[in-house]
């Protein structure tokens, strides 16, 4: 892998835009990867340690990951603050996501209950999907992916006592009808936890299982294992043993995935080796939504188009690119 080191000030939040890097709660600024960096605006928030972007560019949301509270901004501008539920806030990451349907922009989160995902059109602030209809089941939703043709909303949370769960809904039914989203494809039924999953595209997630197993008897998928989860058919397939820790994942395509747990590495999904590493990169420890006991967290951003990964560090952003053989 190319690893590129940027320098930045006053780092607060990272996040992908047009192949560049952009800390949207300090002035917008952009980093790009020759070293340039720009300000798109003169607002410096002070608040926040990660942040998401809607694919124009024009709305940003900065929020705590273990907190409550969040800015939702519109070309720089305080458009409103947003709020979660405060059960388990501080325990595990924010979910929060932009997608874009039929020229309308929403912001997926948890405005009401920390169970109930809901359509926020980011104009209006109206929760589209909030109908008196909804039974949301026990789920604490967080780690939230949109698939490549934005048809799916993948929610990588956790219920008690505590296990993650891996929880997939079709957008377009969900705006529909609100109550989809009480009624999500669920993995749940793999006999393990599964920690860590990313879409491979609109039809495969490749999903890591951790060593909790629940149901040894009926297990698919055994502990420390991968497998690409087909959503059609809802089957897996064989699953990989991996030659290492992990528990990070970020697909790549058909045959590779980055693994964050510890250190970058690169995974050949098909044999369960380690292809590529690079052990001097610190990026964290994390194998769950639930990231409140972790001594390193730190913000991992990943460009599905050019398949990099960007870390945060201290006043400075690590960027790796996969340089792989086929």
């Amino acid at each position: 892998m190319k690893r590129t080191t940027l320098t930045a000030n006053y780092l607060a939040t990272i996040s992908w835009f047009e192949n560049t890097i952009v800390d949207w709660a300090n002035t917008g600024k952009q980093y790009f990867l020759d070293g340039t960096v720009k300000q798109l605006w003169p607002y410096h928030y002070g608040f926040g340690d990660a942040a998401i972007v809607s694919n124009d560019g024009v709305y940003a949301f900065v929020y705590k990951r273990l907190a409550t509270k969040g800015l939702l901004l519109k070309n720089g501008e305080l458009l409103r603050e947003i709020n979660r539920s405060y059960y388990c806030s501080d325990a595990y990451e924010y979910p929060a996501i932009f997608i874009t349907i039929n020229k309308s922009t929403y912001l997926v989160h948890c405005p009401i209950a920390y169970n109930q995902l809901d359509f926020e059109d980011v104009e209006s602030g109206e929760l589209i999907t909030n109908s008196k209809d909804r039974k949301p089941s026990d789920v604490f939703h967080s780690r939230l992916e949109i698939s490549h043709d934005n048809s799916l909303l993948m929610s990588k949370g956790w219920y008690w006592h505590p296990l993650d769960v891996v929880n997939i809904f079709n957008i377009e039914d969900c705006i529909r009808a609100p109550t989809m989203l009480d009624n999500a494809k669920i993995s749940d039924d793999m006999g393990t936890e599964i920690c860590t999953a990313s879409f491979i595209d609109s039809d495969k997630v490749l999903i890591g299982s951790s060593d909790e197993v629940y149901n040894d008897e009926d297990a698919k998928l055994p502990p420390k294992s991968i497998a690409i989860w087909d959503l059609k058919t809802n089957q897996i397939s064989s699953p990989t043993a991996v030659n290492s820790e992990f528990g990070n994942l970020y697909s790549i395509d058909d045959d590779f995935a980055w693994d964050l747990y510890k250190y970058p590495k690169i995974i050949n999904i098909k044999t369960g080796d380690i292809v590529d590493s690079e052990e001097s990169v610190n990026s964290g420890t994390q194998r769950s939504s639930i990231i409140h006991s972790l001594d390193s967290h730190p913000q991992i951003i990943f460009n599905r188009e050019t398949k990099q990964i960007a870390i945060s560090g201290k006043e400075r952003i690590e960027v790796l690119t996969p340089e792989l053989q086929y």
